[in-house]
Parts: C-alpha cells; sequence; structure tokens
C-alpha cells in the first residue's frame, strides 16, 4: 500500500463506499492520512449528574425509560433518561431509532453530549456513548471525531483509518530537523499518529500545534516567495508629475481625505520604483477607492502608458467609467467602456483605438481578457473586487503589456513582455490576520476615512412581526423625496431553489425577490413607484431599472444582492435586508453601504425570517457597529476565511487546525520563516514540502 493507492483498494471499501468516500473528497490513502478529526470524545473525564452546567459534558449510569416513535413522516424520536447516584438527565436523539435496542441491556453507561436548555428543560441532545466495559476493554478513552461523511458511519471511518495506519505512523517528515528543534516540535508523523489514534488530550494539543505551524508555514513562505518573485519582475518606470498631478488634485470637486493622499503617494511611489507595484487598496464602503485609482491612471496617462481597469460586472464597469470620464476628460485623457452588451461594431472601433494608444483608460468586464483586445503600451492595470476573479482571469489581463526592443540582430521591433503596476481594489476589509497570510505578498493601502459629510447610518433589527412600524417609517422617508433598496434572499417562489436555501428551519418563509415585489405593489406601497432588479434579467433590463432608479423614476427597487457593488445613488437613504441571518457580516455591511452615500441621514433595517432570531449576535453586531474592519474581523471569527477572500480559493485554501484570525500565531511563523532563510535552512528540501507550497503559491498569487 502507498499514499498513491486509491482507496477503492483497501481492505473494506466496496464500490459503494468508494463513491460515498470520492463524493466527499476522499479518493487516496493520503487524502484519509490528511482527513483529521474535527473533535475528541474525552470519556476519562466523568462528571456527576448533580455537578452539570450547560456545554459539552461526559456523565456515567445506567439507562433507563427507553421510549422510541415516529413523531411525524421524517422524524424520528428517541428518548430514555440516565441515571447515577447523584441524580437524573433525559437523553435525546433524532432519527436514530436504532438507540432503543440498543440499550435495553443493563449495562453501565458512558455518554457524552452537549448539555443544553430545549424543551423547557435541560437535557442531553444527541449524544454518542459507550459502554463501560469496552472502553477498559479497548483501552480507548478519547475518541476522535470526524466530519460527517454522507452514508457512512464513524465507526466504519475509523476502521479504515486503522488500515492505513503503518503509513500514518511512516509519514515521511516535510520541515528540516533544524527549524523542527528550534520551535521545539514533534515530527509530522507522530503529529498525525496523535491526532487520528490519541492517547492523552496533553498529547493532542501538542499534535495540533504541530499542524497549525506548519499549515501556516506552507501558506506564508508561499506568500513570501510570489512577493519575491514580483519584486525580480521588470516592469515599467512611470515618473512624477508633481506639477501636473498637483493641478488634478486642485481642480476636484471635493476635498481629498488623508487616506487617499497617503494612498495615491503609496502609488506613486511605486510607478517610480522600476519593479512591478503589487498593491491591494482596501477601503471600506464609500471610502473612495475610485479616485485613487483615477488618480493612478492619470499619471500613467501623462507619462504616455494605458491603464485598464476590470470590474465584475457591467454595471459597476459603467459606473468607473462615468465616474473617470467626469474627473479625467477634462484634463484631455480619454476613457473607453469595453463590455460584452455592446454591438460588435462599437467593440471593434473601441478595440482599435485601445491597440493604436489613442484610449489612455478603458474600463471593461471579462470582455478586456479577451484575445482580440491588444494594448499598445499598458502601464497600469487596476482590478476592482479582484476576489471575483479567478488566479488565470488576472494573469491575462497583466499579460496584456508588451515592449517593443530594437533588435540589433535583425533590425525589427521583438515584443518582450513587462509587468504592468498592479492595484487591486475591495470594498471588504481585510482582516489583519489575512494581510498577513493570503494577502502576504501584497503592500496595503487603507482608507478608512469617509469623505466629508457623510453621516454614521443608523442600523437596527427589526422582527417581523414589527413590520407595520418599519413600512411606516420607511414612507416618511419616501415622502420627504428619498428612495428604498429592499433585498431578498431568493430570485422566485421555486420549489427547487427553496430547498437550496441554506439550512433555513422553515424556508416556506424565505422571502423571494419576486413575490416581494408583487405583495409590496398590493399592499403597503401600492400607492409607491416599485423596481424589480435580480441577476437572472437581461443586461439592458438591468441598465434599464437602474437607470430609473438613479434618475428616480423609481421610489422602491426590489432586489437580490446584485446590488451590493457598483450601485451608487446618492438619493437612496433606506436600505431593508430581508432574511438578514442568511448573510455574513461582510456582505451585510456591504449591503448597507449602498445607502449613506451623501449628506442626508440613511437607516439600515435587518429582518430576520423569523421573530425568534432577531438576538442572533452576527445581527447584533452589524447594528452596532459602522466600523467595516472590525466587522471583517467578526466575521472571519464566525465563518472562517471564505467570505473575505474569495470563493474559489478558500475552498482550496485547506487549513484544517491553523487560525486564520490567529495574528499572534501567525507573526511567530513569520519570524520562524525569517530565521530560517536568515540561517541559510531551506525549508524546501523535501519535495512534499515543495509540492504544497507550489499549490498554495498559485492559488494566493494576483500575478
Amino acid at each position: 500500500m502507498r499514499y498513491t493507492t486509491p482507496l477503492r483498494e483497501i481492505k473494506g471499501v466496496g464500490p459503494k463506499l468508494s463513491l460515498q468516500l470520492e463524493s466527499a473528497g476522499l479518493k487516496t490513502v493520503m487524502d484519509l492520512v490528511q482527513f483529521l478529526p474535527r473533535a475528541y470524545e474525552d470519556y476519562t473525564k466523568v462528571m456527576r449528574i448533580m455537578d452539570l452546567q450547560p456545554g459539552k459534558v461526559v456523565v456515567q449510569g445506567k439507562i433507563t425509560a427507553v421510549q422510541s416513535q415516529y413523531v411525524r413522516r421524517g422524524l424520528h424520536i428517541t428518548k430514555a433518561v440516565l441515571e447515577d447516584n447523584s441524580g437524573k438527565v433525559p437523553l435525546v436523539w433524532f432519527n436514530q431509532p436504532y438507540r432503543a435496542s440498543h440499550l435495553k441491556d443493563d449495562r453501565e453507561w458512558v455518554v457524552a453530549g452537549e448539555f443544553t436548555f430545549s424543551n423547557r428543560r435541560y437535557q442531553l441532545m444527541n449524544p454518542s456513548l459507550r459502554a463501560s466495559d469496552e472502553i477498559i476493554e479497548s483501552g480507548e478513552a478519547i475518541i476522535p471525531i470526524y466530519r460527517q461523511v454522507a452514508g457512512i458511519k464513524t465507526a466504519k471511518l475509523r476502521s479504515l483509518i486503522e488500515e492505513i495506519r503503518p503509513l500514518i505512523i511512516m509519514y515521511p517528515e516535510l520541515l528540516p530537523d533544524s527549524f523542527i528543534k528550534k520551535g521545539q516540535f514533534m515530527s509530522y508523523a507522530e503529529a498525525l499518529t496523535a491526532l487520528h489514534f490519541p492517547e492523552d488530550m496533553a498529547q493532542i494539543e501538542q499534535a495540533r500545534k504541530r499542524v497549525a505551524f506548519q499549515e501556516l508555514v506552507e501558506l506564508l513562505l508561499a506568500a513570501e516567495l510570489n512577493k519575491s518573485d514580483n519584486a525580480a519582475l521588470e516592469s515599467w518606470q512611470i515618473p512624477f508629475d508633481k506639477a501636473g498631478t498637483k493641478q488634478f488634485i486642485m481642480g476636484l470637486p471635493f476635498a481629498l481625505t488623508g487616506d487617499q493622499r497617503r494612498a495615491a503617494w503609496d502609488i506613486i511611489q511605486n510607478f517610480e520604483a522600476g519593479e512591478p507595484m503589487n498593491r491591494l487598496l482596501q477601503g471600506d464602503v464609500g471610502s473612495g477607492k475610485t479616485i485613487v485609482a483615477g488618480i493612478g491612471a492619470y499619471m500613467a496617462a501623462r507619462a504616455g502608458y494605458q491603464t485598464a481597469l476590470l470590474a465584475p460586472t457591467e454595471l459597476l464597469a459603467r459606473q468607473h467609467a462615468e465616474t473617470l470620464v467626469r474627473l479625467l476628460e477634462p484634463h484631455h485623457v480619454s476613457v473607453g467602456l469595453l463590455i460584452g452588451s455592446m454591438n460588435k461594431k462599437s467593440k471593434e472601433e473601441l478595440k482599435t483605438h485601445i491597440a493604436d494608444g489613442s484610449i489612455a483608460i478603458t474600463v471593461g468586464t471579462h470582455a478586456l481578457i479577451q484575445d482580440t483586445v491588444r494594448f499598445h503600451k499598458l502601464g497600469f492595470v487596476v482590478i476592482d473586487e479582484q476576489h471575483r476573479f479567478g488566479v488565470i482571469q488576472r494573469q491575462k489581463i497583466l499579460q496584456k503589456s508588451l515592449r517593443r526592443d530594437n533588435s540589433a540582430t535583425e533590425g525589427l521591433d521583438s515584443p518582450k513582455h513587462v509587468m504592468p503596476h498592479l492595484l487591486a481594489m475591495t470594498a471588504t476589509p481585510i482582516p489583519r490576520s489575512l494581510q498577513l497570510t493570503m494577502y502576504g505578498e501584497l503592500e496595503i493601502s487603507i482608507l478608512q476615512e469617509k469623505p466629508a459629510g457623510r453621516k454614521e447610518i443608523k442600523t437596527r433589527v427589526v422582527s417581523p412581526i414589527s413590520r407595520a412600524g418599519l413600512v411606516a417609517d420607511v414612507d416618511k422617508e419616501i415622502a420627504i423625496g428619498r428612495q428604498v433598496y429592499v433585498v431578498c434572499p431568493l430570485i422566485e417562489d421555486d420549489v427547487s431553489e427553496i430547498k437550496q436555501a441554506s439550512q433555513m428551519q422553515n424556508s416556506r418563509d424565505v422571502k423571494s425577490v419576486t413575490a416581494e415585489y408583487e405583495r409590496l405593489k398590493k399592499t403597503a406601497f401600492r400607492h409607491r413607484r416599485i423596481g424589480l432588479l435580480h441577476g437572472k434579467m437581461k443586461a439592458e433590463e438591468k441598465e434599464t431599472i437602474m437607470r430609473q432608479f438613479a434618475a428616480h423614476e423609481l421610489d422602491i427597487l426590489v432586489s437580490t444582492t446584485v446590488v451590493e457593488v457598483g450601485v451608487d445613488v446618492p438619493n437612496a437613504t433606506v436600505m431593508i435586508i430581508e432574511g438578514a441571518e442568511r448573510y455574513g457580516l461582510a456582505q451585510l455591511h456591504q449591503l448597507r453601504g449602498r445607502v449613506g452615500r451623501s449628506d442626508h441621514q440613511s437607516y439600515c433595517y435587518l429582518v430576520p425570517t423569523e421573530a425568534k432570531q432577531t438576538a442572533s449576535q452576527r445581527l447584533k453586531e452589524v447594528a452596532k457597529s459602522s466600523d467595516g474592519f472590525y466587522l471583517a474581523e467578526k466575521d472571519l471569527e464566525m465563518r472562517g476565511p471564505g467570505e473575505i477572500y474569495g470563493r474559489m480559493q478558500s475552498g482550496q485554501i485547506n487549513l484544517q487546525i491553523a487560525n486564520l484570525a490567529d495574528t499572534k500565531s501567525i507573526l511567530a511563523v513569520k519570524r520562524a520563516i525569517a530565521w530560517a532563510r536568515d540561517n541559510g535552512v531551506n525549508l524546501l528540501q523535501y519535495e512534499a514540502m515543495k509540492r504544497r507550497v507550489d499549490t498554495y503559491r498559485r492559488l494566493t498569487t494576483l500575478n
């Protein structure tokens, strides 16, 4: 047996089990070795029933009063009572009918589970249990709990891992001995063995530290190597035109914030350095990222270089183009817009002007990435909401920068690739810990100040049963000339779509955007002008609706999260988010940022699906804070990096133990990597480690 051996060849794995394992991403022995337990049941810490406190507990005693019944179709409940010499505690299992026959013999049981208040009393919900004599006989007092694999019992999974135990024990080391000794870590093989076959909790803790350290080393080393490679590339040297830039900034219809000035200066210094800029501009909603990018584009144009601004949607591309035209064309800097919905003739004309250099700044969507788009002298690339683009898409736009060198031997111009300067922009503030890991290759500029005159958005959670008061407040805003967004989770009341609604206990109550649009037209706001917007509409339809809303031909826009970015209607002052508990903190903050874009007082109402969900911690956090950076940290803590880093990459950043919110550990690993570099220790001397780091390099690079 080898690490590359398919699991279907392992003893005890038939065709059905093989498919079940494969659907969970477990295809080879290596996959199973790396499939680490998510938790442990420690049967050594038994408590008396009378001493139980809410939370995870372990108790021992005899089980009596076993009852088993189907309550309704699809729901079976098994109830029992556990007794020791100090008291009794109820036990409840859902959809585990086999428990009843299992519990009828007169044995001593050790029960582990969550002691919680439910149905007006404290009880143990869905506990696991083992016979006391079995624990003594096996010597296994600590049991690993693995992520559930559909259709496979935990016992079967553990037997398969037992089958490959020799390969776990002999797992090759990934880091040099000197590096491991300095950190006083156990070997990687010892760590994997301890996690799969633990002897005590102290051993598990040491093993988790080693694996977490390993995971962070791989991620941070990948970012550092990407950064080093980027610095070695050749780029355009764009000189700083001090007089021209000063004149441009003085001509703006508003004063720059201090953060905007600092970010612009960062870009100016990078342009002059001669190596490619690789900078992330993170600014909270409404902080003015486009003008900072515009200053860079203006400087590039003054020096004879072109700029490409890549946006994820046509709506956002149009928004940027309109802003840049307003700011730059008075200074004789031409701006073009290239999007998929343009007719063929217009596209071809624009491509000709881009290729001959007569268009200085081109704003576009994925249409900009096409092979038929060629630039005359591309020096600056701006990618907005960069996490919405894949690595290959980002690389394609960066590869459009060519320089023609005179060949001494052939007397002809030969194209040579030069890396353009890159500014990636995001409206989702990046937590400090992610800046050090997934964004470690980037220099970062932060916009936290909001433009002068902006008021804080008043945010509150509104129970669905208090909707009448909400309607009255919103109607008052409309009466004084303001506009309203209503955001709903689903597009239409389709059964298949509702079934997919993420873990809703009562999915029938999930609001669809079409149903809400019809309801508002017939009831509370039938006297108001209402529009409908969602992602399945044709581009022209969406553009028409947005133009109508921007021109105040509509009072209310009922929409999906398509309005999350790129919609700028200063007159809109109310945001109502239906089913608010379904969104992450970062997304709720983004949606809230569609209002509060003028000097008018704005409001955001978070309406959960059910009244009992009004107290959810996530919604409380959004209501109490308008600080996007604070909310980003909380989002990372609650949901992991996926919301912030982007769907594609985060799904493949497989950190099972390391905590990306743990800035202290991340800094410790950075120091360890620096020590290795300073002392000539090659962290990539083992091929297995090199492969793992290379995978992360491909996933995290912007180039």
